[in-house]
């Protein structure tokens, strides 16, 4: 057993005790939790058949196939087996509610918008009458401001607490106002485990980190070439990497730019804006390579357990510190060793000064004077990127970096110029076209510089034309 599986099993007081688990990314939490609850359940408290007993809600559908896909190995082998389903969005929700409630199932694994969705029907609600374990993983991230309403709903639509049932909160992290909150899933007098030893360096600062500013936005597709040549000169065997972008079309445009700026790597790409069958297709393809470049959004950036991953890079600014130490978990797994890079544009470079706890160092080798050929193969390659990619993200590109004004010292004038200059280094002739409407929901009505057309001229015009 790892350590954190071996904590758990002999030091909860008792299989069915409320908890809060604290251990680092890639220890074996997944098991640390399904052992104790699916145990309670065999030592006489299992439910009525087609009820469900244990709940384990996660931030993202990867993390929650992931989570399944152990689930079902431990079960494989009990009489009768146990039934492990899945809810999360993305899916056709009307054959997957009814594989849900014409199954069995015993363990269900959700994601907070779907299950909050479905538990909206008395019908379903009625399958957790008889619920005995509520596992939170990721925690810190399910009881934040995105995820705590939905997940406080969700609590107010299942059993209430009263009724006795197990509360279980596992995570790497877990500041002290997450812990107030997590109140709302345990009783007070729970069991607190760790195994972060506070002498031992956490994962992220053991990672070696560095950061490269970019001058222009439109000399980052180059940097970045750059940058995954010279980690590969330094590591050529087995080398694996995943590449985090800022938004999923904007993932969609690096796979398909290095897919022919740099064909000698095998690519993946793995967004939300991809169908489940290949996302999880994908997600199956790159944990059994044995080396390639992932290029993904955040649906990767936590509990994702991806073997072997050497070297993370991050585009852009990162949405969050949080997310930066995240991303950085995906490497330095299991004992292994691993490397990050963020690669950011001046006016994002105040991210390593502002986090001054993080070890963050200056990119060691100059990477600047190797600019010109990868110039000129990043202008062929994007010849052979399809425009209505380049144009979706171009819209990504303003939306995801107007959350960011203040912090990027832009006015709305200067974002939407640094856009056309994106745009341009994507090889557009002109910005791409934007519909009224979508300008008006990111606040840019009347903005100077965008390229705005009705709904039906939209459909006329195709990408940056």
């Amino acid at each position: 057993m790892s350590p954190v599986q071996q904590k758990v099993l002999t030091e909860l007081p008792s299989l069915s005790s409320d908890c809060v688990v604290q251990a680092k990314t890639g220890t074996g939490k997944t098991v640390a939790f399904l052992l104790p609850a699916i145990q309670n359940l065999l030592s006489g408290n299992m439910p009525p058949q087609g009820k469900v007993a244990i709940l384990v809600i996660c931030p993202t559908r990867e993390l929650a196939l992931q989570i399944a896909k152990e689930c079902n190995g431990v079960t494989a082998c009990l009489p009768g087996g146990m039934e492990c389903h899945t809810a999360f969005g993305g899916t056709r929700r009307a054959s997957n509610l009814k594989t849900f409630l014409n199954g069995s199932p015993t363990v269900l694994v959700a994601t907070p918008g779907r299950l909050n969705d479905i538990l909206g029907e008395e019908i379903v609600r009625e399958k957790f009458s008889h619920l005995r374990t509520v596992i939170l993983d990721e925690a810190d991230q399910m009881l934040d401001d995105g995820f705590a309403p939905a997940v406080k709903q969700i609590l107010r639509r299942i059993p209430p607490k009263g009724d006795g049932w197990q509360g279980m909160c596992f995570s790497a992290t877990l500041p002290e106002e997450v812990l107030d909150i997590a109140k709302i899933v345990l009783f007070p007098g729970y069991t607190h485990l760790s195994t972060l030893d506070r002498n031992e360096t956490p994962t992220h600062e053991r990672v070696p980190q560095f950061h490269i500013s970019v001058p222009t936005v439109s000399q980052t597709f180059a940097v970045l070439s750059a940058v995954m040549e010279e980690e590969y000169n330094q590591n050529p065997t087995d080398f694996k990497a995943i590449v985090f972008g800022t938004t999923a079309n904007g993932v969609r445009l690096l796979y398909n730019l290095y897919r022919q700026a740099l064909p000698r790597f095998q690519s993946f790409e793995l967004h939300s804006r991809m169908s489940q069958n290949i996302r999880m297709r994908t997600t199956d393809e790159f944990k059994t390579a044995s080396s390639g470049i992932l290029f993904a959004s955040d649906v990767v950036g936590r509990g994702m357990d991806f073997p072997n991953v050497g070297l993370v890079i991050q585009l852009g600014l990162p949405p969050s510190t949080d997310q930066y130490v995240h991303r950085i978990g995906r490497t330095a797994r299991a004992g292994k060793d691993g490397r990050a890079v963020l690669v950011l544009t001046e006016r994002e470079s105040f991210f390593p000064s502002i986090n001054k706890t993080l070890p963050i160092k200056p990119y060691g080798v100059d990477i600047a004077s190797r600019l010109g050929k990868y110039e000129a193969d990043i202008t062929r390659a994007f010849g052979n990127v399809d425009e209505v990619t380049k144009s979706r993200a171009y819209q990504a590109f303003l939306g995801y970096n107007k959350a960011f004004l203040k912090k990027l010292q832009l006015t709305p004038e200067s974002l939407v110029r640094l856009a056309n200059e994106y745009a341009s280094a994507m090889g557009c002739p002109e910005p791409p076209t934007m519909e009224k409407s979508l300008v008006g929901k990111m606040g840019l009505k009347g903005v100077a510089g965008l390229r705005i057309v009705s709904r039906i001229d939209k459909r006329r015009s195709k990408g940056c034309d």
